[in-house]
């Protein structure tokens, strides 16, 4: 159910970033460019011939440069392998054919997935230079030479990359079903909550952080309502990702979200909330993705009157720009409240999913507009004509206005809250788009 997914592999020094950086920047359209783990460029979602897919960029990742590089290479090329549908195996044409690249090209080859040979910084126009050729003897069948600085090539070999691309991935959407990305820091109790929720052990429970490697999907039925738990591997601050294939286990985690209607925030109540929790809450709130805040781990939290008052009053200050996500405090463990998730995450994902007519809209916009005025600067003021939804998961709301620099974000905010007021669209992110439109009968 999820999209293809194609791994940029190579050694170090052949131009991987570069490449990807292309191929994620220029002549595609990109679709999502992930904030928080594409700070350090592991990954795009991107698009070609109307086909969506993964771009994965394995290069740079040696978090110690004195080990041996040939084992670093090794580890990135096996993590491709194993999650890849399309491999592109990167080489220099200007360094010729090395050791490194052949010890790549002998983990790809024993590989069942596509693989295409991909010789970097060919930046002449015109007949293939002839150091090209000697990349044949690296046995992986026909190549493809590009340019990754002037964009040589990138047309024909993304063509080759989409005849690759396996039918089965394309994700039918069954609009019963509500997927359900369980996210948060290493052993926060994700694992705990979905073999709590199944009343079987289906995934692997341990004390210690990061048991959980991969994305693990499970379907359930409760009555008449189907949910698919998504459990991912927790993910760490940056700074003590060291492995890599703890950085892949991160960026499937990034991707699981990406896949979600809802996401199930995991906090640790014996923690609090911290400057991780609240980053990748604000991955899912930038994603559109409708969402719940669950403080794990209630049992063990000495109680006094209202100490649940004042917790939610903390979490709420921490993720202040999340105010319309619920708040519930669980025990995975006991079971506490486990139950009264369902019919949260049914709630959040249908609010997700609300529709609103134009006609109900602008009634509220001109009462809005009535009781604020928009702002104003110098002398100009903020003129807004008439709002419609353009889509949902998230709701968007497209504001026809005269001019784009008048909306300040304080006022859209406010338009925000008299939506929230009057329709809900509680649990999920709600989203603008601006469009400039020249006032009728101006003289």
């Amino acid at each position: 159910m999820a999209k293809p997914v194609v791994a940029v592999v190579g050694r170090p020094n052949v131009g991987k970033s570069t490449f990807f950086n292309y191929l994620a920047g220029r002549r595609i359209s990109i679709v999502e460019d992930t904030p928080g783990v594409t700070r350090d460029r592991i990954y795009a979602e991107v698009e070609w011939r109307g086909r969506k897919f993964t771009l994965i960029d394995t290069g740079g990742i040696e978090p110690f440069s004195e080990d041996i590089i040939l084992q670093q290479m090794k580890r990135q090329a096996e993590i491709a392998i194993d999650m890849a549908d399309v491999i592109i195996f990167l080489v220099d044409s200007r360094e010729g054919v090395t050791g490194s690249d052949k010890e790549v090209a002998n983990l790809l080859r024993r590989s069942k997935k596509p693989i295409i040979l991909v010789v970097n910084k060919v930046d002449r126009i015109g007949d293939t230079p002839p150091e090209v050729y000697e990349f044949y003897n690296l046995g992986m069948g026909e190549l493809f030479s590009v340019s990754s600085i002037h964009g040589l090539g990138m047309g024909d070999l993304l063509d080759e990359i989409y005849e690759h691309f396996p039918e089965d991935k394309e994700e039918y959407i069954d609009e019963n079903v509500i997927k359900v990305a369980v996210i948060g820091k290493p052993n926060t109790g994700k694992s705990s909550l979905i073999n709590k929720i199944l009343g079987e052990d289906r995934v692997i429970v341990s004390d210690i952080a990061g048991t959980t490697r991969d994305a693990i999907d499970t379907y359930f039925k409760i009555g008449d309502d189907e949910f698919i738990f998504i459990d991912t591997a927790g993910i760490r601050r940056k700074s003590r990702v060291t492995e890599n294939i703890e950085r892949y286990s991160t960026m499937r985690a990034w991707t699981a979200v990406d896949r979600a209607d809802v996401c199930i925030i995991m906090i640790d109540a014996t923690e609090g909330v911290t400057e991780q929790d609240t980053k990748i809450a604000g991955y899912a709130h930038e994603q559109g993705k409708a969402s719940i805040i669950v403080v794990n781990k209630w049992d063990l939290v000495e109680k006094e009157t209202k100490t649940m008052e004042a917790y939610k009053k903390t979490v709420m200050e921490r993720f202040a720009y999340m105010s319309y996500a619920p708040i519930m405090f669980i025990s995975a463990k006991t079971g506490q409240r486990v139950t009264k998730l369902f019919d949260m995450i049914k709630y959040v994902a249908d609010q997700s999913t609300l529709r609103v007519t134009t006609g109900m809209l602008n009634d509220v916009l001109n009462e809005a507009v009535a009781m604020v005025q928009p702002p104003s600067d110098k002398g100009k003021r903020l003129k807004i004509y008439y709002m419609t939804q353009a889509s949902v998961k998230p709701p968007v709301f497209v504001l026809f206005i005269n001019k784009e620099d008048l909306m300040h974000y304080s006022y859209e905010r406010y338009l925000e809250n008299q939506l929230r007021k009057n329709f809900g669209f509680e649990g999920t992110p709600i989203k603008f788009i601006h469009r400039e439109k020249k006032e009728e009968n101006q003289y």
